[in-house]
């Protein structure tokens, strides 16, 4: 089965939650007990849960979480097989799984719980229906001795089920997937001055910021720190009138030559892709891969991921803008392959000499590790769209060493 998942285009930034199991096993009729309303069709012909079903609940001491009902995995029709792949790939979203299951657990359960432990993704083990009949006492001692999992008996005509179920939950879902990191951590404290960079082409949606520039305005905002924001063409008259010496400037990857030019060299600077890069943890990874620009031959393919899906323009910055300037970089004919949103990859990950991933501002720390986790095993070099560009315009030692372990 294919092993290189994608990302959700439009990915919530909530703990994901997958539900696993054979067709009719009671997934639905779980998650509708769990939400506590219909959410998910419950039939007894096989197939009936098709693509993925999501839906947001509140959990006591989480928060909102999103649950997702995925189809059948031992569905062995030519659409079923389509549907299994779809339910896989779900694996690239979550930060936990429940993986139900009857008195028939065997090798479709044990692939599951194998996805899980590649993954590092906690899972709950999850006997349903069991007010039609109970769990046979050696499955259930065999499964606990196994894989050293506790299992819940599920039943939906009893309450206490959904509040043991819950609990569970509430014990194995990782706490850094709704616990909030703070993006300048360590960079700023409490008064400092941070000037962001926003530059408004194309590109930029309509009466608004984009996400990455919203998240730093509220990561200073919360560090009880003071945010200045400008256009690219107002920087230079923000720094001599305004204020001449913030603690750091932030600047969207594609101005960073420019902007490098009139930050002083005294004052921190790097850029939204990059710090969202150290927030998600590859960026010891991306910086260790980035030299590959100086390695292209001609013909090489590189692949472009993109964690969120949108409407590409003629000043893109992953489509057209980042691979234009690798090509003039390495002065050689490169080819490029993008990937947004749910699609699948193109082509097998060893046909890519280098991969590059954008700022993943969409995405978890998990799903980044998911998506990623694949093309390191491969040991494919990786790199990121602001370390790319500053690597590119030379500026890649002082947009990086403020994050760099002494």
């Amino acid at each position: 089965m294919q092993k290189y998942f994608t990302m959700n285009k439009a990915r919530e930034n909530k703990p994901h939650i997958g539900v696993f199991g054979r067709c009719n096993v009671g997934k639905s009729t779980l998650i509708n007990k769990l939400v506590g309303q219909e959410i998910s069709i419950v039939s007894s012909l096989a197939g009936t849960t098709t693509d993925a079903v999501k839906k947001t609940m509140e959990i006591k001491g989480i928060g909102a979480v999103v649950l997702i009902d995925t189809a059948g995995i031992d569905d062995t029709s030519e659409l079923g097989k389509k549907r299994v792949e779809k339910a896989y790939e779900v694996f690239s979203q979550i930060d936990l799984a429940i993986i139900a299951f009857n008195n028939d657990f065997g090798n479709y359960e044990n692939k599951l719980i194998d996805e899980c432990k590649r993954l590092n993704i906690p899972y709950v083990l999850v006997y349903t229906k069991s007010d039609l009949l109970s769990i046979r006492k050696d499955l259930k001692a065999t499964i606990e001795k196994t894989y050293n999992h506790k299992i819940i008996e599920f039943s939906q005509n009893n309450p206490k089920s959904v509040a043991s179920l819950t609990k569970k939950l509430q014990n194995l879902i990782p706490p850094t997937s709704y616990q909030k990191k703070g993006i300048l951590k360590g960079l700023i404290k409490e008064n400092s001055v941070v000037l962001l960079v926003a530059p408004i082409d194309s590109a930029a949606p309509e009466g608004r910021l984009i996400l990455p520039q919203v998240q730093l305005i509220r990561d200073v905002l919360d560090n009880n720190a003071i945010v200045i924001v400008v256009k690219e063409t107002e920087l230079e008259y923000a720094l001599k009138n305004v204020y001449p010496n913030p603690d750091l400037v932030v600047t969207d990857s594609q101005v960073f030559d420019y902007v490098n030019k009139i930050v002083p060299n005294n004052i921190s600077l790097t850029s939204f892709s990059i710090v969202l890069a150290r927030l998600k943890g590859a960026f010891e990874e991306y910086v260790k891969g980035t030299p590959m620009l100086d390695k292209l031959k001609d013909g090489d393919r590189i692949l472009m991921l993109e964690s969120c899906a949108h409407q590409p323009t003629c000043e893109d910055i992953g489509r057209v803008k980042l691979p234009n300037m690798i090509k003039k970089y390495s002065q050689k004919s490169v080819e490029f392959d993008v990937v947004a949103g749910q699609s699948p990859f193109p082509r097998e990950i060893k046909e890519y000499v280098m991969v590059i991933q954008c700022g993943g501002c969409v995405a978890t720390e998990k799903q980044l590790h998911s998506r990623l986790l694949p093309i390191i095993e491969a040991k494919i070099p990786i790199s990121n769209y602001g370390i790319s560009i500053a690597y590119m315009s030379g500026i890649f030692q002082r947009a990086t060493k403020m994050f760099v372990k002494k």
